[in-house]
């Protein structure tokens, strides 16, 4: 039997060489900004606040080395999809305010590429497009229905076009492909090769980095760590996932998202696959997948499996449970049959998903405190536009950024415990009782039993 690495944060940060742990011996007693956490918020914030003013004072203190959440274990999707649900982001806010931000966010893919060239950052970055690709006809009709919503919300004609069969297995020859959707403004990175070449970025310019370091409160003028205070005129939390402790631990949830990447393949499968493009590859099933060609010839596929541990419990250094490798496992040899792949490493991370599915981006005024989170899968892109509008806010600006509908948008709760482990065991069931009833009878709409759970979990446009 092949045996394969569980857990260890990720195949990304395993193979991704970084500095050793970086300590200090004491922090300093005041500077002008600390950014709470590691990831791709973070840093960030602190990269375009040091571009912006190179005489600021910027600490990161991060509990974890950096890129140890979701920053370093995601599928490398720098994607223009929205983080929350368009339709309720319309209600609060108009839709042509829905339709700016999904400008912007395109336009943050030019400009996290655009700062990985300046940087000289190795991210393995490629602009070959997103791919998703239905294969029972109730999936084909949800592309063409989520293109009609994304011309709605506002992208252009040429941002998603649909594709007949041919041409989707002409990309990548996904076995019983009947068409697909291309969004071409896609990239590929390798996440956490991102996350170090982005916090050398920040060491360059002359931020701090403090990783082992715990903030315990953050307060006004003032955050609390494990290794004593530090005063400061804003303090922002870019800790996504993990923000419970420092932001309401109802007001997010971190939901479970699994990864497997096989070994190399041969050169022979490649040529039977093709995906010569790189293009980021998903599928159109409620129990969705999403993958990527690697750097070093490999498929890195991820899926939600176990969706949600009890009490909102955290994955440590990721290690998952066998049977969800084997679950994504056999997604892949499904689509690729015939294709020697074995599992090489498995790993999961966590993503922060609100009550109603909708990102957040908060700087109080008066406090100088602020926040982002709730991505909800999309942070790759997300993290690049929530720091440069919260830097916006911190300085007091009023821009188009500080206009977007994320900005201090009100989620609501979750529900107390078991609730809310009920409710999205339940929702995730209920998609995977639907796509096993489209593709048994081939339906051409949606099963009902999807509409209903993802009305119920606040996912309906």
């Amino acid at each position: 039997m092949t045996t394969y690495r569980n857990g260890e944060i990720s195949h990304w940060a395993r193979t991704t060489p970084r500095p050793s742990l970086r300590t200090a011996a004491a922090l300093p007693d005041e500077v002008d900004l600390v950014v709470v956490g590691g990831g791709l918020t973070g840093l960030w914030l602190a990269y375009y606040a040091l571009v912006d003013d190179p005489t600021l004072r910027v600490l990161v203190v991060g509990a974890e080395r950096v890129g140890y959440g979701g920053s370093g274990r995601n599928g490398g999707w720098l994607s223009p999809l929205l983080p929350g649900n368009r339709a309720v982001y319309a209600r609060t806010r108009g839709i042509d305010a829905v339709r700016s931000f999904q400008r912007e966010m395109l336009g943050a893919i030019d400009e996290t590429l655009a700062v990985v060239e300046r940087e000289g950052i190795d991210a393995g970055a490629v602009r070959g497009g997103q791919l998703r690709v239905a294969t029972t006809p109730a999936g084909l009709a949800r592309l063409e229905a989520d293109r009609a919503g994304h011309l709605r919300f506002g992208y252009e004609p040429d941002d998603a076009v649909m594709l007949d069969a041919a041409a989707t297995r002409a990309r990548i020859a996904v076995d019983g492909a009947l068409g697909g959707m291309l969004m071409p403004s896609t990239a590929r990175v390798q996440p956490a090769a991102l996350v170090a070449g982005l916090a050398a970025a920040v060491e360059a310019r002359g931020g701090t980095i403090v990783e082992g370091v715990r903030a315990e409160a953050v307060e006004s003028g003032v955050v609390r760590t494990s290794h004593g205070p530090v005063r400061t005129r804003h303090a922002i939390a870019c800790t996504e996932a993990y923000s419970g402790p420092l932001v309401g631990e109802r007001a997010l949830i971190p939901v479970n998202s699994s990864i497997i990447v096989t070994t190399p393949l041969s050169d022979e499968d490649w040529a039977r696959i093709g995906w010569d493009a790189r293009e980021c590859l998903g599928d159109a099933a409620h129990t969705f997948i999403y993958a990527q060609r690697t750097d070093d010839g490999r498929i890195a596929i991820g899926g939600r499996g176990s969706p949600y541990a009890f009490g909102s419990g955290l994955p440590g250094d990721g290690a998952m449970p066998t049977a969800v490798i084997r679950q994504l496992h056999g997604r892949l040899r499904s689509m690729f049959p015939g294709i020697r792949m074995p599992v090489a490493h498995a790993w999961r991370g966590v993503i922060g998903v609100t009550r109603d599915w909708c990102a957040r981006v908060h700087v109080d005024g008066a406090t100088g405190i602020g926040h982002a989170y709730g991505y909800a899968g999309h942070g790759v892109t997300a993290t690049n536009l929530a720091a440069r509008t919260l830097l916006d806010r911190i300085r007091g600006r009023s821009t188009a950024l500080t206009a977007l509908p994320w900005n201090d948008h009100d989620s609501g709760t979750w529900e107390p415990e078991p609730i809310r482990f009920v409710g999205v065991h339940a929702m995730y069931r209920m998609f995977g009782v639907a796509d096993a009833w489209e593709e048994r009878t081939g339906a051409a709409d949606t099963a009902l039993v999807a509409k209903v759970g993802a009305r119920l979990a606040g996912l309906a446009e």
